[in-house]
């Protein structure tokens, strides 16, 4: 009974020592080994032999992460006050240095990314904030990107999500947007205006030049007004209108023998 016990628990620790000297990485994965307490690398993906109770494994994923930056109170350049919020993607490159050079290192790249947000968009002013997003993002990706690169960490974008705005600076900016459109609605009337006051004046000079063609146009407007109304309407007609016609009944009697 008893050598059956001591057979059993040998096994027991036969499969333990074997389960930890052997342990199998996933395509995305890299394990930087301790030996020791002394690194000797990172290996990976695939199968990894370790020796038991003498090596150490560390596990360090590769792929993108994408971090939520949690929202930050800024003062912009202009003194408004803003609350922003962003989202961060790096990848790991070396596991190496992720491990050896910082305690934790998506901690440390949290807390860097909320620094560098609050310097960075404290440099700029809302109107920028607002309207010049991509130059913005590009710039705190530069700067997150060359702190975190001891890490062994690659930023490769940063996209700030939302602006949220003090109600009473949403309302200066809604009144700014009316009084603009209500500028552009101006320079439009009056635009326009004006180009109908220069067609006016051309067709006064055509109809200056050639007589015959203000009786022409006195004649279409009572056809219109005939057409579009059934009562009876009542123009005055100048007695100016018909004297190029007299003269040239005039001129034809006196050629008639």
């Amino acid at each position: 009974m008893s050598y059956s016990l001591s057979l059993l628990t040998v096994i027991v620790i036969a499969i333990f020592i074997l389960a930890s000297a052997i342990k199998i990485l996933r395509e995305y994965e890299r394990g930087v080994i301790f030996r020791l307490g002394r690194c000797i690398g990172a290996k990976g993906p695939g199968l990894i032999l370790l020796i038991p109770i003498v090596d150490k494994m560390v596990k360090v994923p590769l792929r993108t992460v994408a971090m939520d930056v949690p929202p930050q109170d800024v003062i912009t350049r202009d003194n408004v006050t803003v609350k922003v919020n962003a989202v961060i993607y790096f990848r790991v490159l070396d596991p190496t240095r992720a491990i050896l050079e910082v305690e934790n290192y998506l901690y440390a790249t949290s807390q860097i990314s909320q620094t560098t947000l609050r310097s960075a968009l404290g440099e700029a002013d809302l109107d920028e904030l607002l309207s010049q997003r991509e130059k913005i993002n590009q710039e705190l990706q530069l700067v997150i990107d060359k702190h975190t690169e001891p890490w062994g960490i690659k930023v490769s974008t940063v996209e700030v999500k939302n602006v949220d705005l003090p109600q009473e600076m949403q309302r200066a900016i809604a009144r700014q947007a009316e009084a603009e459109r209500e500028r552009r609605a101006k320079v439009i009337n009056a635009e326009g205006e004006l180009q109908a006051s220069q067609k006016l004046t051309e067709a006064a000079k055509v109809i200056a030049s050639q007589p015959l063609a203000m009786q022409l146009r006195y004649f279409l407007t009572l056809a219109e007004t005939a057409t579009e109304n059934n009562s009876t309407t009542l123009f005055p007609v100048p007695i100016d209108l018909f004297e190029p016609l007299f003269r040239a009944r005039q001129q034809l009697e006196s050629k008639t023998p």
